[in-house]
């Protein structure tokens, strides 16, 4: 098993999620596939599918959608060759009448032939250009999961859902924090430019020391909290609807898919 939460050099997105199945991950994925786009998953019944892929489209920063199953299918063959979605993500949330009831590591004994799919970007592919531009990625350097934080910012409802936004924070130098926003700001289909920077408490986060998923890191004297939508808005949201049946990826562990980070990428 993995002892560091990266993954191996030159891996494809299939190496990643063969890996997966097999049982040889079961650290957050950030850094695993270099290249290949990640994503977070969200799975509900048919009966609020329809609804749900509304609240995507009207909330494409926090959940911008890149794919969705048919009914009963575990399988998303526009996003990856030889993908399971109830095996190739190392850690699941399973999720009933919004309280969380168990994180299981496959969804075998779980699955539903009702069960609809959704693949939503993550911020992981744009830290990998942030990387190559220079920019260090705290909770990298600190081996350790992305800290994310519930806001005070409400998403536009569709349907049942509705609920505040989760973001991910990384904090930089000024001159940097500008940089990341030029960075990402390329990469709308995976949450884009920041939503905030700087006090955290216009945004309703009481401690930036307390992350309400993921972990904490250090914020030195002079960096600024950078603070992006996350696809772990679905978590905050399934909390505040309370569907009878949900699953979702735990926060950090994500699909690897057969995407390419630079097809996501604009000019």
């Amino acid at each position: 098993m993995d002892t560091n939460i990266t993954g191996l050099k030159g891996e494809t997105g299939r190496d990643a999620r063969r890996r997966i199945r097999a049982g040889g991950h079961r650290l957050p994925t950030s850094g695993m596939a270099p290249g290949y786009v990640q994503g977070n998953l969200a799975i509900l019944p048919k009966a609020l599918a329809a609804d749900f892929t509304r609240f995507c489209l009207l909330n494409p920063k926090p959940c911008p959608l890149l794919g969705q199953s048919e009914p009963g299918d575990w399988r998303l063959p526009m996003l990856g060759e030889d993908l399971d979605i109830r095996t190739d993500i190392p850690m699941y949330r399973v999720w009933k009448n919004g309280e969380l009831v168990e994180e299981v590591t496959d969804l075998k004994k779980v699955w539903r032939d009702d069960l609809v799919s959704f693949l939503l970007g993550c911020s992981f592919s744009f830290e990998e250009a942030l990387i190559e531009n220079g920019l260090e990625l705290r909770h990298q350097t600190c081996n350790s999961n992305v800290p994310m934080f519930r806001t005070n910012i409400e998403c536009t409802p569709a349907g049942p859902f509705h609920g505040p936004m989760v973001v991910s924070m990384r904090p930089f130098k000024p001159a940097d924090a500008i940089r990341a926003v030029q960075v990402t700001t390329r990469f709308p289909s995976v949450h884009g430019a920041p939503v905030h920077i700087g006090k955290p408490e216009m945004i309703g986060i009481k401690d930036i020391a307390k992350p309400d998923y993921g972990d904490a890191v250090p914020v030195h004297h002079d960096e600024l909290p950078v603070f992006w939508a996350c696809g772990v808005t679905p978590q905050s949201v399934v909390a505040t609807v309370k569907p009878e049946f949900c699953i979702t990826h735990a926060p950090g562990y994500m699909l690897v898919t057969d995407l390419l980070n630079s097809r996501l990428a604009v000019l």
